[in-house]
């Protein structure tokens, strides 16, 4: 475990500073005569801390005062620790510790997080445990969104929120400080505590992967702190975490990483984690980033080729024609690779069949630039590819594949990409093709990329060994953004690729929202009776 109380060279500064015992346990004792856990089998009895728990965060915040005057010490809290530590209990009791005992009057307390349901998290538990206490219960008045008491009131807040300024705060409670999406209510919350007497902001984040966020920020410096590189004796430190070197799979790993490691989590949780990332590589990031508080890119590989090559079984062609079809189709601009996929829904056999075709014009084929192991003639050879004339990829002959696949094949609806589409959209719809729109956004790919995922780990995409369409695989990374939501993108180096892959995930994306519908459909029928 890696904990820095403080930064170097700042407690023992007699001079300016000293230690007060009494105001270090007030805190404690008030938290674990108070406030209690609000859920599992601890519900409703009280919150007795954890030793990390009082030494490194709350005796250092509350116990260290200014010579000068006596107030505190620290003005600001970054504590960095993975989940199921009990964070969020903590800073609930924290928060209400704020409003009831620390002696300011008219005081404001405000949880914060980036959305709204994140900021409610804290302020909900922080409700139970008034209700589960008749002491506070008798002092506060309890209402949907404040918590008030004697002048002083408690309540959340998020980006969201239409107006954060007006506010004179005493405290705040900074919950996962790595999901904001830029740092314009970490400065307005900052600055609003200016009249107050001895205020603190108090971050709890786990470690995320957007190096340019107000949390990175914080991270660095916190780091900084401690190495002794700055100097900042109003800014606590505490950070728990496993090196990026450490063996992610070893328990060793897991409990240096979590303090409550043994307590409030256990081995075999962490067990399930690992055995569910090692059969998804691309929940590893997540594993390092959530459980060992490591910052991680926000890109990591996707789909291994072993798990890939699991679909190169071959394909039923004699069957297709009697399965519904579904198509995706990502047009690229005419210098680059078009590719139109088709999945099949068996499920006499509980699987999907996938065909890939794609298109690339003549000059591109042709290129001496292409990358070792890149082979568009060959892959032309193997009837994955066509090489359409010329310079620029020929629509005109994608129009004739798809036209002719919709007589083969009992296609339901092709998805696409409406960035490059216009003109050849049109003309299958006129066609009577059922056409879709789906914007490549990572609100729009992240379902369909996760069904993808899961379909393929678990065999169930057959593809016959699509040779491009494995290079492709190879290509695809997946970003992640800081909601876990999902999408493919390609390694940023030439020659990468990944259309068929897009394609593929649109072509899945129309078959769930067709089912969905179709279940959609059923329900209102029964409903009709």
């Amino acid at each position: 475990m890696q904990a820095i109380k403080t930064a170097p060279g700042t407690i023992n500064n007699i001079l300016s500073y000293y230690y007060d015992k009494n105001a270090a346990e007030r805190c404690v004792t008030f938290i674990e005569k108070f406030c209690t856990h609000v859920k599992g089998e601890l519900a409703g009895k009280p919150f007795i801390l954890e030793e990390w728990q009082k030494d490194d965060i709350i005796r250092p915040l509350f116990g260290w005062k200014r010579e000068a005057d006596g107030l505190r010490k620290y003005r600001t809290c970054y504590v960095e620790i993975p989940r199921k530590n009990g964070k969020s209990n903590l800073a609930a009791a924290l928060a209400l510790y704020l409003l009831f005992a620390d002696g300011e009057p008219g005081a404001e307390i405000i949880s914060a997080a980036g959305d709204r349901g994140q900021a409610n998290i804290v302020f909900q538990i922080a409700k139970e445990m008034i209700n589960n206490n008749k002491h506070l219960r008798a002092r506060a008045k309890v209402l949907r969104n404040i918590v008030e008491h004697k002048g002083s009131w408690y309540k959340s807040i998020s980006a969201e929120a239409y107006t954060k300024h007006g506010l004179n705060c005493h405290g705040i409670i900074f919950d996962e400080l790595h999901t904001q999406q830029n740092r314009e209510l970490w400065d307005v919350l900052s600055t609003s505590v200016g009249a107050r007497r001895q205020p603190v902001i108090i971050s709890l984040t786990t470690a995320g992967h957007d190096r340019s966020s107000i949390c990175y920020e914080m991270h660095e410096y916190s780091e900084a702190l401690i190495n002794g590189s700055i100097v900042d004796e109003t800014f606590l430190p505490v950070l728990y975490k496993a090196d990026a070197d450490d063996e992610w799979t070893n328990p060793k790993t897991w409990k240096k990483a979590n303090p409550g490691y043994g307590t409030i989590c256990n081995e075999a949780y962490f067990e399930d984690a690992v055995k569910k990332a090692k059969s998804n590589p691309s929940m590893i990031n997540s594993f390092l980033r959530l459980h060992l508080n490591i910052w991680t890119s926000a890109e990591t590989a996707w789909i291994p080729d072993d798990i890939y090559m699991k679909g190169a079984k071959e394909i039923p062609f004699d069957r297709l024609p009697s399965l519904p079809a579904y198509g995706g189709l990502d047009l690229a601009s005419t210098q680059d690779l078009t590719a139109f996929a088709l999945i099949f829904r068996d499920d006499e056999n509980d699987c999907f069949y996938l065909i890939c075709h794609q298109f690339v014009n003549s000059e591109k084929a042709h290129s001496k630039k292409l990358a070792a192991g890149i082979d568009y003639l060959q892959y032309a050879r193997d009837g994955d590819i066509t090489i359409t004339p010329g310079n620029v990829t020929d629509y005109r002959i994608v129009k004739q594949h798809i036209l002719d696949a919709c007589e083969k094949y009992d296609v339901r609806e092709i998805g696409y990409d409406p960035k490059f589409s216009t003109y050849i959209v049109s003309e299958l719809i006129e066609n009577d093709i059922e056409m879709q729109p789906m914007a490549q956004n990572i609100t729009s790919m992240n379902g369909p990329t996760k069904e993808m995922e899961m379909e393929i780990m678990k065999g169930n995409v057959i593809h016959g060994g699509n040779k491009c369409l494995r290079w492709q695989f190879g290509c695809a990374i997946i970003y992640t953004d800081n909601n876990e939501n999902k999408r493919v993108i390609k390694e940023q180096k030439e020659n990468k690729k990944v259309d068929g892959v897009i394609a593929s995930i649109i072509a899945l994306n129309s078959y769930v929202q067709n089912k969905i519908d179709g279940d959609d459909d059923i329900i209102l029928d029964i409903l009709t009776l």
